[in-house]
């Protein structure tokens, strides 16, 4: 007990006393020293004492699938910083292989009695994935917000980038330059932003007038990795644009075209999705779709700071335009004798 009153006291920067107070309800505390002091037990990991464990934590998770994409960083920090503006702590909570998975997450956030949670890139987005865990948040009522785009089953607020949009840009983009044959690298077949890019991209083909079978299209992880293997069989097709669904994709996909002995936009050009961190330091520097995501994680924390108020919330989705970058991966189509054979 002793340890623990020293560890809360450091923490939060007041008396081994106060927290006393605080922790037997006693009166004479200051409302923000006493929320400070709760956030601080929660944080260290310590059980808020019986009579106060009815009370959220001004704590709020954030769920990411990962940190090796530099756009997920990117967003916990605006995030983040938006929530310790309204008083509240960021917990970030990250899958990993062989690791928690989103469902044990939840579970540890709602032992930890938070105020709300923000998910991104998550198994909300995959028809196919588990989503118990969802509905369970649903029927508790806990604030949640989503980032990017659901399944339909699921009704919470949303701020997502516009796949159609991006889509459209990055296709005229290519067009402009002359290309068309023009290939589409998306994520898996159930992941919902790759089907709207799909829908999209065959309505971008026939308006050109060009032909999008699905011979130039291809599904793979969202990895450097992936994005290099179904690259190389794009580029056997006789493709010569190239839309990726992230810029990891994008970067696996110059690798794949270097790997045949051609050239990035020489030979083949390449737009990705996202526009995070260093795009502009590749070789060369990548052209791509911008999600604004400053924006959009601002107001992923006003949605969710209001329903922790008690405002009512919409949860119909809402739409950011993107912004295509443009950069040294795209340029005129080059006329080639044929396709790429091993």
């Amino acid at each position: 007990m002793t340890r623990r009153l020293a560890e809360v006291a450091k923490k939060v920067g007041v008396s081994e006393a106060t927290v006393s107070r605080v922790l037997n309800g006693k009166p004479g505390v200051a409302e923000a020293t006493r929320a400070a002091v709760l956030t601080a037990l929660d944080v260290l990991g310590y059980e808020r004492p019986t009579q106060l464990r009815g009370e959220r934590a001004r704590l709020v998770g954030l769920v990411l699938p990962e940190l090796g994409n530099p756009i997920f960083p990117a967003l916990a920090e605006v995030v983040g910083g938006a929530l310790a503006q309204q008083g509240f702590t960021p917990v970030l909570c990250t899958r990993t292989a062989g690791g928690l998975s989103e469902a044990d997450y939840v579970e540890m956030l709602l032992e930890q009695q938070v105020s709300g949670v923000v998910f991104a890139g998550g198994h909300y987005a995959e028809a196919d994935a588990p989503h118990e865990h969802y509905h369970r948040l649903l029927e508790l009522r806990l604030p949640v917000v989503l980032v990017n785009a659901a399944t339909d089953s699921l009704d919470f607020p949303r701020v997502s980038t516009d796949d159609a949009v991006a889509v459209e840009q990055a296709y005229g983009h290519l067009a402009s330059l002359g290309h068309e044959r023009i290939g589409l690298v998306l994520g898996p077949e159930d992941h919902i932003p790759s089907r709207r890019k799909l829908e999209a991209f065959t309505a971008s083909a026939r308006k050109a007038g060009f032909e999008a079978g699905l011979d130039t299209v291809e599904h793979t992880l969202f990895s450097p990795e992936g994005g290099q293997a179904v690259v190389t069989r794009l580029l056997k097709r006789g493709v010569t644009g190239l839309i990726c669904a992230s810029d990891p994709l994008a970067l696996g996909a110059i690798r794949a075209v270097r790997r045949v002995g051609m050239s990035v936009p020489e030979d083949v050009s390449v737009v990705g999705f996202d526009d995070s961190a260093f795009m502009n330091c590749t070789n060369p520097p990548l052209t791509t779709v911008r999600q604004p995501i400053e924006a959009m994680g601002r107001t992923a924390v006003t949605l969710l700071v209001s329903q922790i108020e008690g405002a009512t919330v919409t949860a119909e989705e809402l739409l950011y335009e993107p912004e295509l970058v443009v950069r040294g991966s795209t340029g005129p189509v080059k006329v080639r004798s044929g396709a790429f054979v091993e």
